[in-house]
């Protein structure tokens, strides 16, 4: 199997599990743009797929998910970053996280990274962009990013959807 199609298969297999365990928490999967058509047709506990927003360059873009729930009062904006060997995925990571406190409209963005393929000191750049609030107006920014690993990410449904 080419590299690519395997990014995008160990990738997609991030997304699944995600779609699995909020699934299970009673959370309905359906495209953003079909919601989009007719949000009445559905209910108020809604996991949306491919959700866009405006890039730092002004682009089209769209993220993994967004997780709306009436019940728990959440509105979070989910990107999942999977990088199984070495790649470009790491080198995206300072576009995603500007994206995250620049262009997505939401105040709670979650971002699921995982993987053992990342350049050395590329999570912990994330990491540390996150909790220092780096590059925000002196970490002034009131957007809430969440980072886990996936099985932290299974700790926190399985917390917070109880």
């Amino acid at each position: 199997m080419a590299k690519g199609k395997s990014a995008n298969t160990t990738g997609n297999q991030l997304e699944v599990a995600v779609e699995t365990v909020l699934s299970n928490k009673g959370f309905e999967i359906l495209r953003y743009r079909n919601w989009m058509e007719n949000p009445s047709l559905y209910g108020s506990e809604l996991l949306l797929k491919n959700v866009p927003f405006v890039t730092i360059y002004g682009h089209n873009g769209n993220t993994e998910f967004l997780l709306v729930s009436e019940k728990y009062n959440l509105r979070i904006r989910i990107e999942c970053k999977w990088q199984q060997s070495a790649g470009s995925v790491d080198e995206k990571l300072p576009y995603l996280y500007l994206n995250t406190i620049e262009a997505m409209p939401e105040k709670n963005i979650m971002i699921l990274i995982d993987g053992e393929g990342f350049k050395a000191g590329a999570k912990t750049w994330l990491k540390n962009a996150v909790d220092k609030k780096l590059y925000t107006d002196n970490g002034n920014n009131d957007t809430n990013i969440m980072l886990f690993s996936l099985s932290e990410f299974f700790t926190w449904a399985n917390k917070t959807f109880e």
